[in-house]
């Protein structure tokens, strides 16, 4: 009797055992199968320019992965945090992947191009809409599955290039505020439908960014020899933020099949940059508003060389001390800033049953 009673035990403790192995494997295969796709602009390119583009020369990609790798920073974008934050890799782009190498494709695709807008802008790549005919185009191809879009996250990128202005608007504070607010009434419409459409082929959670403090990029502040942001700028930011979380509070209302949660990029760089309310600098940069790699005049850009070959630009001695890289971008350091920011949305809005 003793002997049959410790026999039960333990196929009582191998089978319940054998359960929680089970639910383990379950777990770690939705784990598993859980892919990025990626829309939008260069905050979140890790690859799909052409070769001729800044992205693909020196100094890009000087920290990681040490070579110019079509990143427009010195290493990792917020696509790469945000993958590692899931536990995946960065998902193929989608001018890179190989369709007879299925593995190329197990952690999502990234159909973004820098420079691009819901619109189309003074970049010719693919727009928002067209980016989006692409990740269509790839689930009637069956690269992806119903399964696949079931555990999977869209990040979706809109930092503000569709915001192009005339030269004698900006001069003209009360025209400036007037045409912005109709620009953002515009692209806040487009956006929408594009966020409905990816609802709509089966994502169930999609991140959106806000716009990032347009007046603190490098590209405004150097008029003020980037000491102070451009609040006429930053206004256009927060008015379209505020357009943008009320259209998304709309949508959720929609259904419940679906989330779509905001990544603030506004409050994200603004807390990095300032510290008690003062913009920060380091030992070699008087506010992290200067970018580290500048063109040596103004008619040069990072990346700049002439026709000879001759390096025209000059980069800062610790990229790692600074958040922007460009006259647009962060560094790597400040993109890792960032998502520290950001992590505790990410923490919030990202469950899967």
């Amino acid at each position: 009797m003793e002997k049959q009673t410790h026999l039960l035990f333990l196929l009582l403790f191998f089978s319940f055992t054998a359960i929680i192995f089970t639910e383990a494997l379950a777990k770690e295969g939705r784990r598993g199968s859980l892919k990025l796709f990626v829309f939008g602009d260069s905050y979140v390119d890790t690859g799909n320019w052409e070769k001729f583009g800044p992205c693909w020369k020196e100094p890009y990609g000087m920290t990681y992965p040490g070579r110019p790798a079509g990143r427009f920073s010195d290493g990792r974008v917020l696509t790469d945090f945000l993958a590692w934050h899931l536990g995946i890799e960065s998902p193929i782009p989608f001018e890179l992947r190989k369709p007879e190498n299925g593995s190329s494709v197990e952690n999502g695709m990234n159909f973004a191009y820098g420079g691009t807008g819901v619109f189309n802008t003074t970049v010719n790549e693919p727009n928002m809409t067209v980016q989006i005919n692409y990740f269509e185009q790839q689930l009637e191809q069956n690269v992806f599955t119903k399964d696949d879009l079931n555990s999977s996250i869209a990040l979706v990128s809109l930092a503000g290039n569709d915001y192009d202005y005339d030269a004698s608007i900006i001069k003209n504070d009360i025209k400036f505020v007037q045409a912005s607010q109709e620009l953002t009434t515009n692209i806040i419409h487009q956006l929408s439908i594009n966020l409905k459409r990816l609802r709509a082929l089966g994502i169930k959670k999609i991140a959106v960014t806000t716009v990032e403090p347009m007046g603190c990029l490098p590209k405004a502040t150097v008029f003020s020899g980037y000491n102070n942001c451009s609040e006429l700028f930053n206004g256009v930011a927060k008015y379209h933020n505020q357009v943008l979380a009320n259209e998304v509070q709309k949508l959720n209302k929609e259904t419940k099949d679906s989330h779509i949660f905001l990544l603030d990029l506004y409050g994200a760089f603004m807390s990095t940059l300032t510290k008690n309310g003062q913009l920060s600098g380091n030992s070699e940069m008087k506010t992290l508003l200067q970018p580290c790699c500048v063109g040596l005049e103004g008619k040069y850009f990072c990346g700049s060389v002439d026709k000879s070959g001759v390096k025209k630009y000059s980069v800062c001695s610790h990229p790692e001390l600074s958040f922007f890289w460009d006259d647009v971008h962060p560094v790597q350091n400040g993109w890792k800033a960032v998502y520290y920011a950001l992590r505790s949305t990410l923490n919030e809005n990202i469950h899967f049953p």
